[in-house]
């Protein structure tokens, strides 16, 4: 199972393994509090990526294909992630606020198999919609 999960909420023991999927490190924690398994920038969009972003809901649909297109260019960080889903629960924590939009859920369809990105993460796996 893969879950998402804000790096602001405390850890559970259903988290599994824990992975911190953003480039920037979380505000206001420090590095002695997160408790994380690891912290894998390469698989967080790229920076230019992210800044173009901005967390704004009305790029999220070609945000979500970009980031798609650069996941699929990192097939060892996907292979990681996808051996520890196989062993047991995976947790990817994000620091941004919206529980929405964030690179993230993204990552989690990306895992998942999803053919792209859901343009509505709250809709159900049917209203995937190709490239």
């Amino acid at each position: 199972m893969i879950r998402i999960k804000r790096a602001y909420a405390p850890p559970a023991p259903e988290d599994g393994y824990r992975v911190l999927v953003d480039r920037i490190w979380p505000r206001g924690i420090r590095k002695s509090e997160l408790v994380i398994d690891q912290w894998l920038k390469e698989a967080a969009p790229s920076t230019g990526l992210r800044k173009w972003f901005g967390h704004s809901p009305e790029r999220w649909e070609e945000f979500c294909r970009r980031y798609y297109q650069e996941l699929e260019g990192r097939p060892q960080v996907i292979a990681e992630l996808r051996r520890h889903a196989r062993e047991g629960n995976l947790t990817l924590i994000y620091a941004t606020r919206d529980d929405v939009h964030n690179n993230a859920e993204v990552l989690r369809q990306f895992l998942q198999g999803a053919p792209s990105c859901r343009v509505d993460p709250a809709a159900p796996w049917p209203a995937l919609r190709p490239h």
